[in-house]
């Protein structure tokens, strides 16, 4: 009998426990590194938003240069190890960073304080490309059967805007009543409660096994490098031949490319814009948590309702619509409700395309599959912020003017343009998809035999 504080098993509970913690922590750490940046350390200066969007680039960086190849060893790796090790390197980069905030701010240049908070990000973002595919396989074995998947794909996207609505007010009074040192420790605590968690968890299956991993039989350390080449290229081969996911990821791209300019400009939308001081910032990503909540209670009977296929066009066009009107907002309750109104389909897409996404992977190709996907939608993202920072803050930073009374300066006209680049995604998801959900199941192609055995490498 299933005892009734579990979500569909123990094993994910325990998995589930340690991700919201966890996830929490992280909604903290970003929350206080934008704030300080932009409000402290880059405090009335014209590079500012540039500043704020390297750090989005820099978590960018980790995701594209070792993604890729991440996904081909943690297809190799006792999936459990590699999340506990990778909470281990979290843990660690962030108590380091958390040393260095005990100095004054002055106590250091700007640029070397830039370094310090860019590497951090940067580190971290690499350990978390070993940890998400590993996450991805794990969740597979605890988890079975299309129901229950779809449901911890909704409890999983609950839960992540659960802690942008818990993460980003409790990050703006750490940061101006405690100081960046505490924010900082907060989230280094949180990785801990993961790993503990994570302890916890028994996976079935070989490969996955929650005690010590098995491995099995060595190939010649002459041939890993090889190896290693063959087996990214069959991930490749077989993420281009299937068209459906080749679709997911074109959408994807171009949805990211739209979206991402948020992320580095609304902190500069809020106090300029919406003219809220910069202590109710937090109440924003509040916002967004609790419009990713709605979301995701919904997901599941609106692509019950319309299929996957419409609901993910129809999601981005109404994402599209609602970005618009939310860069002509100009009082902050207006603000907070239209990004409320804004996530709510956004998550709707995302808890679609998860279970999607996961059936398109075989299990030997889960890590891989990844690997590919999340990588290039990142670096759409990343495009995104660099360049909507450069424009804000250099080409479009003294632009102004008014068309049909509607007044426009630099960071509303590029949430604008933000805006109309998720609808482009919308019509393309529209013509891009199979007809139909069946369509979308056949077109990949079959998995090819699964790579001889090869040794587990340890991971450190």
């Amino acid at each position: 009998m299933t005892p009734r504080l579990t979500l569909i098993n123990r094993d994910y509970t325990r998995l589930w426990v340690g991700q919201a913690v966890s996830s929490v922590g992280d909604a903290v750490f970003s929350t206080t590194l934008v704030l300080w940046v932009a409000t402290v350390l880059a405090k009335d200066e014209p590079w500012a938003p540039l500043a704020v969007s390297g750090i989005v680039m820099a978590s960018s960086v980790a995701v594209l240069v070792v993604g890729p190849l991440a996904g081909v060893f943690v297809d190799r790796w006792d999936k459990r190890a590699t999340m506990l090790r990778s909470e281990v390197v979290r843990g660690a980069l962030v108590a380091v960073l958390t040393a260095a905030a005990f100095l004054p701010a002055d106590a250091l240049p700007a640029g070397v304080w830039l370094g310090l908070v860019y590497a951090t990000v940067l580190l971290l973002h690499t350990a978390g490309q070993f940890f998400s595919p590993a996450r991805f396989a794990v969740l597979a074995d605890l988890v079975t059967g299309d129901a229950d998947r779809a449901r911890a794909a909704g409890i999983g996207q609950a839960t992540g805007e659960t802690a942008w609505i818990v993460g980003p007010p409790l990050a703006a009074p750490l940061l101006f009543g405690a100081g960046l040192q505490w924010a900082l420790l907060f989230n280094g605590l949180t990785y801990a409660v993961s790993y503990a968690a994570i302890r916890a968890i028994r996976v079935p299956g070989p490969g996955t096994a929650g005690t010590a991993g098995t491995a099995g039989p060595r190939r010649p350390a002459g041939r890993q490098g090889a190896g290693l080449r063959r087996e990214f290229a069959d991930g490749l081969r077989f993420f281009a031949g299937s068209r459906f996911l080749v679709a997911l990821l074109l959408l994807s791209v171009i949805g990211q490319f739209g979206i991402g300019a948020l992320g580095t400009l609304n902190v500069f939308f809020a106090t300029d814009n919406l003219h809220a001081d910069a202590r109710l910032y937090g109440y924003l990503g509040m916002a967004m948590g609790a419009g990713g909540i709605a979301g995701a209670l919904a997901g599941g009977r609106v692509v019950q309702w319309l299929g996957a296929r419409r609901t993910t066009w129809t999601a981005l066009l109404v994402s599209g619509v609602l970005l618009v009107a939310y860069s002509r907002q100009t009082s902050f309750p207006g603000g907070v409700a239209l990004l409320f109104v804004f996530t709510v389909p956004l998550t709707v897409l995302n808890t679609a395309m998860s279970p999607l996404l996961l059936a398109a992977a075989p299990p030997e190709y889960r890590g891989r599959v990844t690997a590919v996907f999340y990588p290039v939608t990142r670096l759409a993202s990343m495009l995104s912020a660099a360049l909507s920072g450069w424009l804000a803050g250099s080409v479009l930073r003294d632009a102004g003017g008014s068309l049909g009374g509607l007044r426009f300066g630099p960071v509303d006209t590029v949430i604008a343009a933000s805006g109309l680049i998720v609808l482009l995604a919308g019509f393309y998801a529209m013509a891009a998809l199979p007809r139909t959900e069946a369509a979308a199941g056949q077109d990949a192609p079959k998995a090819a035999p699964a790579p001889h055995p090869v040794s587990r490498p340890d991971p450190r």
